[in-house]
């Protein structure tokens, strides 16, 4: 049973900051129920809360508790940084549940921003080509759908933009969709105001953004279903 999402504790961002301070995992240890109680649970209770709010708004994004966060702890195998805790918490919803899947919903509550995101994320070569290959023969669709983010106040995000037209795209010379091809990903992002997370009201806000960010979500899988 999903527990009702009250906000998170007053102590979750202090707890942040003491943790990036400390990066200890004997400090971790001995502040794990403070974690729990201001962090770990409450962001559980908000991923199961927006999990059965996206649901009964057919967004077809779902989450739970065991499988949508994100570890605070960091992967340090291959990094030169060796600080073991991150200074976020995080979280995917996606179409079937898991964090491997693309068309997701992601939320970040970290010190330096907090931020939800709707995102195609690194989609693979074979569905990557089949976006940029929408993108210029069906270029009325992908305008529309920007049209519609851009009526709900959103827009894709430029992030990791290739400087040169990928290879076969070279002849889309108008500029919008010579830019589109040139993604990546396909992104829009909400920022969320810190003082909202100590709220119930939060799980409103992120439903508002993720049903403004539905013509991204849907352009996607229309193309998603003819790469499969």
């Amino acid at each position: 049973m999903a527990g009702a999402f009250n906000g998170f504790g007053q102590k979750a961002i202090p707890f942040l900051k003491a943790l990036d301070f400390h990066q200890s995992r004997e400090w971790f240890q001995e502040n794990r129920d403070l974690y729990a109680s201001e962090l770990h649970e409450p962001f559980c209770d908000l991923i199961e809360t927006l999990s059965e709010r996206f649901e009964a708004a057919k967004l077809g994004l779902r989450g739970d508790r065991k499988r949508s966060l994100f570890r605070i702890n960091r992967d340090v195998r291959f990094s030169k940084d060796k600080r073991p805790y991150n200074r976020h918490l995080s979280a995917i919803l996606s179409p079937d549940g898991t964090k491997m899947e693309q068309g997701v919903f992601y939320v970040h509550i970290g010190l330096e921003r907090c931020f939800a995101g709707v995102a195609w994320w690194q989609p693979g070569p074979e569905l990557l080509q089949a976006m940029r290959m929408a993108i210029a023969a069906k270029p009325a669709a992908f305008r529309g759908m920007v049209a519609a983010l851009k009526k709900g106040g959103l827009a894709l995000d430029s992030e990791d933009r290739l400087k040169r037209a990928p290879r076969g795209f070279e002849d889309v010379t108008e500029e919008d969709l010579a830019q589109a091809v040139r993604n990546r990903h396909f992104v829009v992002r909400h920022d969320i105001d810190p003082a909202t997370i100590y709220s119930p009201a939060l799980v409103d806000d992120l439903v508002d953004f993720t049903s403004r960010a539905r013509p991204l979500l849907d352009w996607g899988r229309a193309i998603q279903g003819t790469a499969r």
